[in-house]
């Protein structure tokens, strides 16, 4: 696999820097929180996708990494996302099948997280929240309203058998790398900005 680039390991230095700055009681459980189905993703796009991340230093959650036997589904997985900064969502063909991938998606769309699509093998058009009859009315509305947003968010397209998985985990990388740059001057200057008042 290729080295990540140069640019994003000094985009990673900055957060760190910025990480090692900040003193707080509660340590974050994850900067990155990469939501998927696992059938589809999680050998190679997914799984991929948070190794690359964590040779940069950085904190990625996925749940097959994150999680042991014994542990809450909803509690650990609702606490990554309400701790982290970037959302990614690997969009793949039967995505919208599975209630927890929607679930976290809402999850996500309804914190305001920044959000990185990632449409492997799928296009957005093609995903659809299909009613089958197992999900309340309310959670409908919530999935198909995420699914919209995130739909049409600017994200990654990739063909998982055509394509050039070295180029697509750096490209991967170095996007949400940059988001989480942007958070954390976010961040920076809303502290300062509320240090002044």
């Amino acid at each position: 696999m290729q080295r990540a680039s140069s640019a994003a390991r000094n985009s990673c230095q900055k957060i760190l820097h910025r990480r090692n700055q900040i003193q707080t009681t509660r340590k974050l459980p994850c900067d990155v929180f990469i939501n998927h189905r696992g059938i589809d993703t999680k050998r190679n796009v997914a799984g991929l996708l948070y190794n690359q991340l964590a040779s940069l230093r950085l904190r990625p959650f996925l749940d097959s990494k994150n999680m042991k036997p014994g542990d809450k589904l909803f509690d650990h997985i609702d606490a990554a996302i309400s701790g982290c900064k970037v959302g990614v969502a690997v969009f793949s063909p039967r995505y919208c099948e599975s209630y927890f991938c929607l679930h976290e998606l809402a999850l996500i769309m309804e914190t305001k997280k920044k959000v990185i699509p990632i449409f492997c093998d799928v296009k957005p058009s093609e995903l659809r929240v299909k009613d089958n009859g197992s999900c309340l009315a309310k959670d409908l509305r919530r999935f198909r309203w995420a699914l919209e947003e995130a739909k049409y968010t600017v994200g990654l397209d990739f063909d998982s058998s055509r394509g050039d998985w070295p180029h697509f985990l750096t490209t991967a990388a170095d996007a949400i790398v940059k988001n989480l740059l942007e958070v954390e001057e976010e961040q920076q200057d809303g502290e300062q900005n509320f240090s002044n008042i």
